[in-house]
């Protein structure tokens, strides 16, 4: 099921399930941002400061979208896959951490996604945009990098699906270092009872900037209740996509990574009733710090990653 409506001024498309149960909402004038998840009519999105505010302060909210990289960078230039990195080029579009770290990318709210499909399927709807990456000169002087980014949702019955893929122009390589933060929560419960379960195993280390250091420890989140505790830390993904669980006042939100996504971010601050299962193509700062970790894909190549939300209660 498909439909439109406005969101502070903006056209948001909509996907919905058969059974009306579950619907999204993303809208492609402010950077393909899911905006909206609604689970019997009760939103299960954290929305912070609101679409508005994502679009004229590049603030993060809903389900966005982290490109060309996610979190924070160490530098604002750098050489990377034989190109160089300017982020001045492109200083209006870049936020920054307290520490004045560039985060977040370059697409937070932008214009330039084209709808290529809004349409029903059997059991819900699917929604496919594309951004053309060198069109923009501005955007190409930051990140050299000719491509264009392709994202397709899916809502089918109680499962919300997002597609990532990366296409090189014919001929430049492009590195990949892109995530999404999914700010989940659990309308009328409170956030110390909020169950919570992320089955990783291995811990990415990092300075006083959170800017990882190279080393890696073994570590286990405990399944259970929230209560004072907080998270803003990296890991490795977990093992064969296994689910990371939000639960409580009768849902169960499972965040699966699927290919492309190794690496995931577990954020959940004392100051806001969000909890975010990060996906994640790289670590922190891989652009930066480059290596085998690095994903490159080569021109004319693509590559391709997802991760689901599954909503039950």
């Amino acid at each position: 099921m498909i439909d439109t409506r406005s969101v502070d001024g903006l056209e948001a498309l909509i996907l919905a399930s058969a059974d009306g149960e579950l619907e999204a909402a993303f809208v492609p004038a402010a950077g393909m941002v899911g905006c909206s998840l609604q689970h019997r009519g009760e939103e299960l999105l954290g929305q912070r400061g609101g679409l508005a505010t994502y679009v004229a302060d590049r603030t993060t909210m809903g389900i966005p979208l982290l490109y060309p990289w996610a979190n924070r960078l160490s530098s604002r230039q750098f050489s990377v896959a034989g190109r160089e990195v300017d982020l001045d080029a492109a200083s209006e579009r870049v936020a920054s951490d307290p520490h004045g770290l560039p985060i977040h990318g370059l697409l937070a709210g932008a214009r330039g996604w084209s709808v290529e499909r809004h349409e029903a399927v059997d059991g819900g709807g699917a929604l496919a945009a594309v951004f053309e990456f060198g069109v923009d000169r501005e955007l190409l002087h930051a990140f050299p990098f000719p491509h264009e980014v392709a994202i397709e949702v899916t809502l089918v019955e109680a499962t919300l699906r997002v597609e990532t893929t990366v296409r090189a122009s014919a001929d430049s390589d492009v590195p990949v270092a892109f995530g999404y933060h999914p700010y989940l929560r659990l309308p009328d419960v409170p956030r110390a009872d909020w169950v919570i379960e992320a089955p990783v195993t291995e811990q990415i280390e990092v300075d006083d900037r959170m800017i990882p250091t190279g080393g890696r420890r073994p570590v286990r989140i405990e399944r259970g209740p929230l209560g004072a505790r907080t998270f803003d830390d990296g890991y490795l993904a977990p093992a064969n996509s296994a689910a990371m669980t939000l639960t409580g006042g009768g849902r169960r939100l499972e965040v699966s990574l699927g290919e492309g996504y190794p690496y995931t971010q577990v954020y959940a601050p004392a100051d806001d009733e969000v909890v975010a299962f990060e996906p994640m193509t790289a670590p922190t700062n891989m652009l930066v710090d480059g290596g085998a970790e690095l994903t490159v894909v080569p021109a004319g190549g693509s590559h391709g990653a997802e991760f689901t939300i599954r909503v039950e209660g």
